[in-house]
């Protein structure tokens, strides 16, 4: 996955109509550029969207997460989750959106990944990142969205919110 943009709806199988309905945006954001995407990809697709949240939410204090997120990585750990997408078997495709953390996925797309069947889906990812790349966090959707078909997303690199909205519709409407 690279930061050019890459025509996912026709990779996966149509463009916006085709995708309404039957197509859900879910993403993890801290720090809220995630979700900037997470909705924009919402609004343009008109499909339905899921916020994962943890049970607990993380800190404010970028110290503070950065240490548990480390903390959370070599522990394995899978945080509990606020709610969950009650009728995920009605979705075929899930756009799936996070910021990277110490070069891999956050610990609750793991618990998302691994408490929902995503089995015989779609997957089309959505990353932002500070400047170091993607880490292993495909490898980590991967393994825990088994039976899932993963296809090549975005990723961007420090967003800031316009430029993020620009990006991602220009990046939409490459994908129609």
């Amino acid at each position: 996955m690279s930061t050019m943009m890459v025509p996912i709806l026709a990779a996966a199988g149509g463009g916006p109509a085709a995708a309404a309905g039957n197509t859900l945006v879910v993403w993890f954001s801290r720090s809220g550029n995630t979700r900037v995407i997470g909705g924009q990809i919402a609004r343009s697709l008109q499909a339905d969207r899921f916020e994962i949240q943890p049970a607990v939410p993380y800190p404010d204090d970028y110290f503070e997460n950065v240490a548990l997120a480390e903390r959370e990585r070599e522990a394995g750990t899978r945080p509990p989750l606020r709610a969950s997408v009650q009728n995920i078997a009605s979705y075929e495709r899930l756009y799936l959106g996070f910021p990277i953390w110490g070069m891999t996925a956050p610990a609750v797309i793991r618990t998302f990944l691994s408490t929902h069947d995503v089995s015989g889906k779609t997957i089309i990812p959505f990353v932002t990142h500070g400047g170091y790349g993607l880490g292993n966090s495909l490898k980590v959707v991967a393994e825990h969205a088994r039976g899932a078909r993963l296809l090549d997303g975005f990723n961007l690199e420090r967003p800031q919110e316009r430029q993020t909205i620009e990006q991602v519709n220009a990046w939409l409407d490459t994908a129609r």
